[in-house]
């Protein structure tokens, strides 16, 4: 059944902040806010959020060509990051005050210092997350961001009160509550709402801030759900793996295929979403647990434990159960090239989700649209499997 949009404001605003992905940040940068730019989920939003600054998640643009990032960047770094970096030298972003970046991949770790003295902004900071989850990684994560917290907060002009943190961290967890409830509406079959549609939502929501993307999500859920459905024929079910998938067009293209994106594991996506902070005495407990384990991010190294089976379960489980809870037909892991801690997961993963009987298409591509008619190829050809099975 196809769905038919019922025109509420939720999903306009939605294109608004989509199309234009600035445009907040430059509004509240006039109003008086201070603006802080950041790279990958591990930066620990929250403790932005409660020094009362606004963070604004730095993307790439696929239909842009890497030009000026290669003249100050290794062409070796991942083309998403070479691509958010070369956006920022082109577009005048003097609404920034300033940059956070996590010890994520290399590609993000290892070019901290070229971000740093080619944007020059009155802040920045790196947060160094463990790449190891046991107890003295954990400790270490809370000291680290005990020390961000404090240089933040000198930045701001005020201490971060714990008040403030635990005020943070409800209502980023209710954004998270407001994704997972958006996604259920992609189990039934057809899904209530497009895989393009929510990478639109998701896209949207990092470019505002955390109240405002509440508010909005929530009006994007009310507005889907008025939405009638009509009989249509059966489409491939797909779910998308991989890193960050910041732009519509990837996600479009597999539906323009012949196929429904139901579930994903990305970012923006239900990697990101999927786990609350804990609330506890010490924020910050709660929230270096939640960036250093509950994350299940391929940067992140999980100590082998049992068979290799149950190794790939331990790693993987959440992947397979999301197969079967949104009925997936078939996963499409889409990695760009250069993206070693994606990449090197590939064997691993594909067996894991293969040994679901759920078929795998692997798939490297350059961050850019130049790409679209050699990946469209490939997809038309792994749903003419699918549908064939």
């Amino acid at each position: 059944m196809p769905l038919k949009d019922t025109g509420g404001k939720g999903l306009a605003t939605v294109e608004d902040y989509y199309q234009d992905y600035d445009s907040r940040a430059r509004e509240l940068r006039s109003q008086g806010k201070k603006i802080i730019g950041y790279l990958c989920a591990l930066t620990p939003l929250e403790i932005i959020t409660a020094a009362g600054l606004i963070p604004f998640r730095i993307k790439g643009d696929v239909n842009e060509p890497i030009t000026l990032a290669d003249t100050q960047m290794e062409t070796i770094a991942c083309p998403l990051v070479r691509s958010c970096f070369d956006i920022s030298l082109k577009v005048n972003r003097n609404f920034l005050d300033g940059l956070v970046i996590p010890h994520a991949c290399d590609s993000i770790c290892r070019t901290y210092d070229v971000w740093k003295y080619s944007l020059d902004l009155p802040y920045s900071h790196f947060v160094n997350t463990p790449h190891l989850t046991n107890d003295l990684s954990l400790e270490f994560f809370k000291d680290e961001l005990n020390t961000f917290r404090k240089s933040l907060g000198k930045f701001a002009g005020k201490e971060i009160s714990d008040d403030s943190l635990s005020q943070a961290v409800k209502t980023y967890n209710e954004n998270r509550a407001r994704v997972r409830e958006l996604y259920e509406l992609r189990k039934s079959d057809p899904s209530q709402i497009s895989g393009a549609e929510i990478t639109r939502v998701l896209v949207a929501a990092m470019g505002i801030p955390i109240e405002e993307s509440v508010e909005m999500i929530s009006g994007v859920i009310d507005e889907v759900k008025q939405r009638a459905m009509v009989p249509t024929k059966r489409l491939p079910r797909i779910m998308v793996v991989g890193g960050q998938v910041d732009d519509v067009a990837f996600i479009k293209l597999v539906e323009d295929s012949g196929a429904r994106v139901v579930a994903d594991d990305l970012c923006p996506g239900a990697r990101e979403f999927a786990a609350d902070v804990n609330i506890t005495g010490n924020p910050i407990d709660g929230i270096a647990e939640r960036y250093l384990r509950k994350i299940n991010c391929a940067r992140t190294y999980r100590e082998k434990k049992g068979t290799y089976q149950e190794y790939l379960e331990a790693r993987f489980g959440h992947i397979g159960r999301a197969i079967k809870d949104f009925q997936v037909d078939g996963v499409v892991l889409y990695i760009y090239k250069y993206c070693d801690p994606f990449g090197f997961e590939v064997p691993a993963m594909k067996s894991y989700i293969e040994s679901q009987g759920t078929p795998v298409l692997y798939l490297e591509d350059e961050y850019s649209m130049s790409t679209i008619g050699r990946l469209r190829t490939r997809i038309q050809a792994f749903l003419e499997l699918i549908s064939s099975r």
